[in-house]
């Protein structure tokens, strides 16, 4: 595969790309004396935010709630978090020793970033799954927002037939609704750039509709990306080579979502025992397996032996990527490596994740209970969607003030702008719990009143 052209020959470096600047606070510098690391307070402002508490009770592949506990969007970052800082400590030992000139800079921070970009990487997810993404784009590409094309420019047009959780993350955190100054959370450069999978703007999304950011914050992107020293491609007006920590980010995703759905769906019974014991069984060679054997011999509550096999195979991948990450660094800071880094392991444990993943496929995110809360969340979705978009159209009938008048003060629908109102909307409704959601849309149809 031919890799794409880059301005020059120049490379990234870990010097400029691990930076502490913070988003809106550039104008104030202050002494701190305490312990703790910019980084480490990215990741204490995240854990301590109510976007990121409300994660608690959005839909991550399961219905909620449920007698069988299982993954919601909080517990699924909290853990790709713990992953991640696992994989960038390890990645930060490695180059330090490769790097001794590099010791007192803050690439020992490394493992404090991914972990902060990991915690942030979902909260820009509506609520209902990833089906919740695909009925914000298609309730305006095929659905009743069509009418708004004719009223928006194409750039406007393109971010919300394309809405991507990403994208709205990094809007989430560059942005006022904490109530902090000139900057919303106020998070190091380095940890919003590490939340960026796909460095351009919504005019390339393609057919998988991936991109980094909306056309709103394209001017805060591409200071983040200039100060950083990411590459610029040439192939596009706006379109950079991705941060090196993203790819830590993303394994983390990778490995913790894949395992986890895995575990999830064999105590929910969607797959037995005797499939889950051989999907995980097929990561390790022949010595391995027989170990485990010996140690299921002495621990028979079945789903101790799935957790003790899931914690295996999570342990050995961090390895298998950390490994594919420090041989690659040469390529990833010059922006030519291809894809994310778990398609690179070694051969027997990446077969045995493609397998897992072909599985997930056609067992477990095709199973009636997914698609039973994808149905309802899309028409959730979609309602509350035509509600609210005809308000902020025609905001002077009396139906639209009293839709308005319901939404906190922090969300801008009220900006004299439409695509602004619009994304407002967005903002508000993606913003929501799944529970939250499906109480407005009973109150909204008339189904449910108000406790009196």
């Amino acid at each position: 595969m031919q890799k794409e052209k880059i301005e020059s020959s120049a490379t990234m470096n870990w010097q400029q790309l691990i930076s502490a600047k913070r988003f809106g606070m550039e104008a104030y510098h202050s002494e701190r004396h305490e312990n703790r690391s910019e980084f480490l307070r990215d990741y204490d402002r995240l854990i301590f935010s109510a976007p990121f508490r409300r994660l608690q009770n959005k839909t991550q592949v399961f219905p909620l709630p449920g007698s069988i506990f299982v993954h919601n969007r909080l517990t699924h970052s909290l853990e790709v978090s713990c992953v991640g800082r696992s994989l960038g400590n390890d990645v930060a030992r490695e180059l330090t020793e490769l790097h001794p000139e590099l010791k007192d800079s803050y690439l020992s921070e490394i493992g404090s970033i991914v972990s902060a970009a990991c915690l942030a990487h979902d909260m820009g997810n509506p609520p209902f799954g990833h089906s919740g993404e695909q009925a914000i784009a298609t309730f305006f590409s095929e659905g009743k927002g069509l009418f708004l094309k004719e009223l928006l420019t194409p750039e406007q047009w393109n971010d919300l037939i394309h809405f991507e959780g990403n994208a709205n993350a990094f809007r989430l955190l560059t942005h006022q609704f904490e109530g902090r100054r000139k900057g919303g959370f106020a998070m190091t450069y380095s940890t919003l750039a590490s939340i960026v999978k796909y460095p351009y703007s919504s005019s390339l999304a393609g057919k998988k509709s991936k991109f980094g950011f909306f056309i709103s914050e394209e001017d805060s992107f591409r200071s983040i990306a200039d100060d950083l020293g990411l590459i610029k491609r040439q192939d596009a007006p706006l379109r950079y080579a991705r941060h090196p920590l993203v790819y830590l980010v993303e394994a983390a995703d990778d490995i913790c979502y894949q395992m986890m759905d895995i575990e999830d769906a064999h105590k929910l019974k969607i797959i037995t025992t005797a499939e889950t014991k051989e999907l995980l069984m097929a990561y390790f060679d022949d010595a391995r397996k027989a170990r485990f054997e010996s140690t299921f011999e002495r621990v028979s509550d079945v789903n101790e032996q799935i957790a003790y096999l899931r914690s295996s195979v999570i342990g050995m991948l961090i390895e298998e990527c950390k490994k594919v990450f420090v041989e690659n660094e040469a390529i990833i800071l010059c922006g030519d490596f291809d894809g994310p880094l778990i398609r690179h392991i070694s051969t027997l444990p990446r077969q045995a994740y493609e397998n897992s993943a072909r599985l997930s496929v056609e067992r477990i995110y095709c199973s009636r209970d997914v698609l039973d809360i994808e149905l309802a969340g899309f028409q959730i979705i979609s309602t509350l969607l035509e509600l609210m978009v005809e308000a902020v159209t025609s905001p002077e009938r009396a139906y639209s003030k009293l839709l308005i008048d319901r939404v906190s003060s922090q969300y801008q629908i009220k900006a004299p702008a439409l695509f602004d109102r619009v994304q407002a909307v967005l903002d508000y409704i993606s913003g929501m719990t799944d529970v939250f959601a499906l109480d407005l849309y009973r109150k909204i149809n008339g189904n449910s009143l108000p406790a009196v």
